[in-house]
């Protein structure tokens, strides 16, 4: 039951976290298109990256593939660990809401295997 509670939570606020940041990609895509550029990535992939955060969403709580779920958690560990990256390099104090990004993706993912073992 403890793990089916911490699963649950980590992977509820990690879904959240990935909606509202798709969300503002598409719905505030002026002042996203000014955090990328001061990050130094390209401004056409905010809407590529926004439905892919939806869709990676969709793959870990549906599970009906395997194979996406894994790509999606992959995926999301990427994202994370390259915005930890570019926020660390211009020092403006956004790596810490990676970090706890990255961390929400690593217990999620353990707990998944540990909770889901069956399936």
């Amino acid at each position: 039951m403890t793990n089916k509670i911490i699963y649950w939570t980590a992977t509820i606020l990690l879904c959240l976290l990935m909606l509202m940041s798709a969300g503002m990609y598409l719905f505030n895509t002026t002042m996203v298109e000014g955090i990328f550029k001061s990050l130094g990535y390209p401004t056409y992939i905010i809407y590529p990256l926004a439905f892919a955060k939806i869709l990676g969403v969709l793959a870990i709580l549906i599970k009906k593939s395997t194979f996406l779920k894994e790509l999606a958690y992959a995926g999301f560990f990427f994202d994370f660990v390259l915005a930890f990256s570019a926020h660390i390099n211009v020092k403006d104090g956004g790596h810490l809401t990676a970090l706890i990004a990255i961390i929400l993706v690593i217990i999620s993912y353990i707990y998944d295997k540990k909770v889901f073992k069956n399936l």
